[in-house]
């Protein structure tokens, strides 16, 4: 006990430098548990884009590819799916519901999504969240549109202003359908998932569009007024991709299997989450990357103590050799300066971890809404509370290295006097 009590002792006369170095550390430990909080997040984030649906359904293709274009709206689909199959699909005992997906327009950037108002009934999100709407309500009229919170933000629209759809989904449009507007009928509330950047819009308003267009081209002379085209059968020939749930999980691989085996069309059908954890493989270098520099500014950090501590051994010559004179013995010595290091990263890494969760109590809500980022507010993991013991034993450690430096000088070396 008399080590430790002589440590803490020391540790006060030096408030000012050990405060410092305290400082320094916590906002380490600080950023590596922050990263580690903001990459489970982040993980947990991205596997909830989806939730409750059982199936997507899309033409023969990659698993990854379908799920992108399908709910991260990136990337186009090689081909549709027609509207026989997926009746078809439909019809099948083990399926509860079905919503239809069309992509191929855009707005100022913003991908322009065709569905049926049961979009806003069976998607989920986040554990089962369900889509919420900001303003307004969802589409009734055939040119009405309900927007993500980014489109409407970045916009600047609310429910009533008038839209122009965009042919194609690049962020620049050359062909626009000027001829048939769209009004805003509703705004949803911030996902933090790819429904936050579309427009959605009804499938008969897809069709609508583009009955005076052939093979992704207008003809010249047959254009069709809006008023004319709401007297017209508005009935899809083909869909992008399809949400399917089911009655039952249990049949879920059952019916992926006669999908992928559908004799009429070659078609693709994946489990969301799977799909989602091949997904996140791809990218699970980037969550590696941000691991690793975090581990460096919490080694830096060590560093600069051992350096803190090092430069005052020449200021501490006497009070060493003092307490050597007194009966301590170079041993004692050792660990009285590689318990200070002990002490000060403990309170580092004590410190940094009150100063994240206080964090995180106060920006949670912040991030939750402006990114859709769930930073859940638990206790240390177990891989946390190894990370954070490894730490402390680390500064230990640390403290060996100016310790060993003590150790080696004489006590007349102390008694000295240097000019």
């Amino acid at each position: 006990m008399i080590v430790p009590r002589l440590a803490l002792q020391s540790l006060l006369n030096r408030a000012l430098t050990a405060s410092l170095t305290v400082l320094a550390i916590a906002f380490s430990v600080m950023l590596l548990l922050g990263v580690e909080k903001v990459r489970t997040g982040a993980r947990q984030s991205f596997a909830d884009t989806i939730s409750g649906t059982d199936l997507i359904v899309g033409a023969r293709n990659g698993g990854i590819q379908l799920l992108l274009y399908s709910v991260f709206r990136i990337g186009n689909a090689t081909n549709n799916i027609t509207w026989k199959s997926l009746e078809d699909i439909a019809k099948h005992p083990d399926v509860a519901w079905v919503v239809p997906l069309s992509l191929g327009d855009s707005h100022h950037g913003f991908r322009v999504l065709g569905t049926t108002p049961d979009y806003f009934k069976h998607y989920k999100y986040r554990h089962g969240r369900p889509i919420t709407f900001a303003q307004g309500e969802p589409f009734d009229d055939l040119f009405d549109a309900v927007i993500g919170a980014d489109v409407a933000q970045a916009l600047e629209y609310k429910a009533g202003d008038p839209i122009i759809v965009a042919h194609g989904t690049g962020s620049i449009s050359f062909v626009e359908h000027e001829d048939k507007p769209f009004r805003v009928s509703g705004i949803l509330e911030k996902t933090g998932t790819p429904i936050d950047r579309t427009v959605h819009v009804s499938l008969k308003a897809i069709e609508a569009i583009h009955v005076d267009w052939k093979q992704g081209i207008p003809m010249l002379g047959e254009t069709v007024s809006a008023e004319d085209v709401r007297a017209m059968s508005l009935k899809p020939t083909a869909v992008t991709a399809a949400l399917i749930g089911l009655k039952s999980k249990i049949a879920t691989f059952r019916l992926q299997r006669m999908i992928n085996e559908y004799p009429e069309e070659p078609l693709s059908a994946i489990i969301p989450g799977l799909t989602l954890q091949e997904l996140w493989q791809l990218v699970g270098t980037a969550e590696t990357a941000l691991s690793v520099v975090s581990a460096m500014v919490v080694a830096t950090a060590l560093l600069g103590m051992v350096t803190m501590i090092l430069t005052t051994l020449n200021e501490r010559r006497r009070e060493m050799a003092i307490l050597r004179s007194v009966g301590a013995r170079p041993a004692t010595i050792l660990g009285l300066l590689a318990t200070e290091a002990g002490l000060l990263t403990l309170a580092g890494v004590i410190l940094g971890a009150i100063l994240l969760y206080a964090a995180l109590a106060v920006l949670q809500p912040y991030v939750d809404r402006a990114y859709g980022l769930h930073l859940s507010i638990n206790p240390p993991t177990y891989r946390e509370w190894i990370t954070l013991g490894a730490i402390v034993l680390a500064g230990f450690l640390a403290g060996l290295i100016p310790a060993a430096r003590a150790y080696r000088q004489s006590l007349a070396d102390g008694m000295m006097v240097r000019t």
